[in-house]
């Protein structure tokens, strides 16, 4: 599994109506993308549940790099691009996922928070908590499902949880969904990655 997100952070006077627009109407063209297990179409909107910023942040769970790869050099992304530039591309290993205790509802909420990796901290540690948590995650009230990776290069976790709920019971940046695309939710492959 591969976690991936761009974040295009926007005016603070921006029409967000044109981003849950555009996240509803291009949404479905995501739904049967092959080798996606999932893609949360995301927004925050300055003001609303605390955010300070006007933002368009979809967030992927890859079960393939090809899927990645043809998604990021075709048309999809490149309509991206065109329309706002070419953003930073995140991305991450996979470390943990899990369906969550309210799996198949509606995802009404993302929570995506990044954690630094101390160097003065054993990795087994680290990566056997970040697991943890994703087991504690997918098993709270309303959680859709809940995943955990890494970014060696600059040694940060990102911990991605969907809820069918507007009060997640986990800490980090909140997201509106707009559309969650599920084409390969299935076969994501389910608790510690390696």
């Amino acid at each position: 599994m591969h976690a991936m997100q761009y974040e295009l952070t926007l005016p603070a006077d921006y029409d967000m109506d044109i981003i849950r627009i555009r996240g509803t109407g291009k949404g479905p063209l995501m739904d049967d993308y092959p080798g996606l297990g999932l893609k949360a179409f995301l927004m925050r909107e300055r003001g609303v549940g605390g955010s300070p910023v006007n933002q368009y942040a979809p967030f992927y769970l890859w079960n393939t790099p090809e899927g990645m790869n043809s998604f990021l050099w075709g048309p999809g992304f490149q309509g991206l691009v065109d329309d706002f530039g070419r953003p930073v591309v995140q991305h991450w290993s996979g470390l943990a996922y899990e369906p969550g205790a309210a799996a198949g509802s509606a995802a009404r909420i993302a929570v995506r928070r990044r954690q630094h990796m101390p160097d003065t901290e054993p990795l087994t540690g680290l990566i056997d908590e970040a697991v943890r948590e994703t087991e504690r995650l997918a098993g709270q009230d309303g959680a859709v499902c809940a995943a955990a990776a890494v970014d060696p290069r600059h040694w940060e976790l990102v911990h991605f949880s969907l809820w069918e709920h507007d009060t997640p019971k986990a800490p980090g940046d909140v997201f509106q969904v707009l559309h969650l695309s599920v084409p390969e939710l299935d076969r994501l492959p389910r608790g510690r990655l390696w």
